[in-house]
């Protein structure tokens, strides 16, 4: 590894930023969209004021791509893509203003090495996207407003008409971020800790300017609560419900240690604690340094407050709600590992390993799992024991990786496409998003579960009433006779999809011809689609 100059730092951040970009261009149009984004698919071609899970700007992003490169996997995922490469320049500059040049490329080289950035984040078609670039972006400007007029004295910084517009940017950057997630109120409650508890930062309280900032995200956010009025708060009411907000109170420490061993896992173990030990040296530093201070309270929210409240509420697997924070914190620690690395010590010698392990590791899992995602060769060639430890009698997890076209085709075949009195659906959210995106939006779908998420908002299931269906499942025959059966005259199993992997036959889904939709005559009021068909918002009143 040769010495990195504050000179060239610049240069290898810009080609790093470049050539990870080209690379995730082609994870994003080769790979199949998992489970999450082929269920937001149809959000992306059925623009709304806002969705039942998210805020829209990620769907709006996309809409706007698939007119430019058509109704593909990179035409949803390239905005991502894009914006990451946005996020990765961002925290070079913001850990530039605060270090160095070097620190800056170090924080970026980390960030592009953790599992749950450098993949997830940055190439698939999810909110978490346009969430961590406007994140930055606002935490760019609040960094010039803090810590980038220290020339002046505080009267004048006040009065400048650069503080008026540093905060209108910062108030647009969070609007954005309020459309993209809302993970945004983390940054307003980390900013007002931040200024106040300093002493030398308090004069912003009372201070026009964050105020200012706090009302142009208001407007910006009026979408949202739009969409969320006339729905009564349904998105509200289901994000507060993961939380455990309304269920009854009860402690477990198993989802608390599941959570942070989950974290570890998707940031990488080896990325995990050095970037918590930053954490930590914030917690300590706060009171002496700003800086620190500002890394502490920027950082901490996000990543105790998912923690914390999983010892009430099962948020599963949702590892990647603390990312905002891991983001930050790896600002501090690109400057740790650019200090590591400035004398010939055993400290510098274990650090230049770190990162060679690292980048191998992450460069050769990545590619491996993308390989045997799109075709399953590891069943083929891989070491059989470890085939059979993973995968065993059940379905290859991988496999949600790919696209089901098998449906499509299946579709094809029988006529069911061509045929305009028809609809498809399945009996979960998850699966019918597959369905969905296999036949490409060229049916209504609907969600027959009481847990049918953005599906019941975007499709009126009164517009088909009379028409025949086909249901698609994947081993849910009590779900099919519970949920499906009494909203059709009759409902026939016909031969399974196989969905084939690389000429291997890894799935069976289970298809269901039914007809004639209608209400179903035993009240149903747990089932939106039920509801709907009464006239009834799907959920809430």
């Amino acid at each position: 590894m040769k010495k990195l100059t504050e000179d060239k730092a610049t240069l290898y951040t810009t080609l790093l930023i470049i050539l990870t970009f080209i690379v995730r261009l082609f994870i994003a149009a080769y790979t199949g969209l998992g489970i999450g984004e082929a269920y937001y698919f149809r959000g992306a071609v059925h623009l709304e004021w806002s969705y039942f899970d998210q805020p829209p700007l990620f769907f709006w992003l996309s809409g706007l791509s698939i007119k430019v490169f058509g109704l593909t996997n990179l035409g949803l995922r390239f905005p991502a893509v894009l914006l990451f490469a946005g996020t990765s320049a961002l925290l070079f500059l913001i850990t530039r203003k605060l270090f160095t040049a070097k620190a800056g490329f170090w924080a970026v080289t980390v960030m592009n090495l953790s599992a749950l950035f450098t993949v997830a984040i940055a190439s698939w078609f999810q909110p978490d996207a346009p969430l961590m670039f406007f994140w930055l972006a606002s935490v760019y400007f609040i960094v010039e407003l803090i810590f980038g007029q220290t020339s002046q004295d505080q009267a004048s910084i006040r009065r400048s008409s650069r503080t008026w517009f540093l905060w209108i940017l910062t108030g647009v950057c969070l609007g954005l971020a309020t459309l993209s997630k809302y993970h945004v109120l983390f940054i307003f409650a980390g900013a007002f800790m931040f200024f106040a508890t300093n002493k030398n930062q308090r004069h912003w309280l009372w201070h026009p300017g964050p105020y200012l900032a706090i009302l142009i995200t208001l407007i910006f956010a009026f979408p949202v609560l739009w969409w969320n009025y006339n729905n009564n708060w349904a998105s509200f009411v289901f994000q507060g419900s993961r939380a455990g907000a309304g269920s009854k109170f009860q402690l477990h420490f198993d989802w608390f240690f599941r959570s942070i061993a989950g974290q570890a896992l998707v940031v990488l173990p080896w990325i995990w604690f050095p970037t918590v030990r930053q954490l930590y040296r914030s917690l300590i530093q706060r009171k002496t340094s700003e800086l620190y201070s500002f890394f502490f309270w920027l950082s901490v929210l996000p990543i105790v407050f998912f923690t914390i409240v999983t010892l009430w509420a099962d948020l599963q697997y949702h590892f990647h709600w603390q990312a905002p924070g891991y983001m930050m914190l790896f600002i501090p620690l690109g400057y740790a590992v650019d200090q590591a690395l400035t004398n010939d010590s055993e400290r510098t010698r274990i650090t230049k390993r770190w990162i060679n392990f690292s980048t191998y590791f992450t460069v050769i899992t990545i590619s491996v799992l993308t390989l045997h995602m799109t075709t399953g060769f590891w069943q083929w060639y891989g070491p059989k024991w470890i085939v059979n430890h993973f995968h065993g009698d059940k379905v290859d997890p991988t496999i949600q990786g790919i696209d089901y076209d098998d449906i499509g085709t299946r579709f094809a075949k029988e006529g069911w496409t061509a045929n305009p009195k028809l609809f498809a659906g399945s009996t979960r959210w998850w699966l019918t998003g597959k369905v969905d995106w296999a036949l490409k939006g060229q049916k209504q779908v609907i969600s027959f579960t009481n847990d049918p998420r953005n599906t019941a908002f975007l499709v009126d299931p009164k517009s088909v009433l009379g028409y025949d269906a086909v249901i698609v499942a994947q081993d849910q025959p009590q779900s099919v006779k519970d949920d499906v059966a009494p909203y059709f005259d009759t409902v026939s199993e016909l031969p399974d999809i196989a969905v084939i992997r690389n000429g291997r036959d890894e799935l069976h889904l289970q298809v269901y011809y039914c007809k004639n939709f209608h209400q179903a005559k035993a009240p149903r009021p747990d089932m939106p689609l039920y509801r709907q068909l009464n006239g009834l918002s799907p959920f809430g009143k």
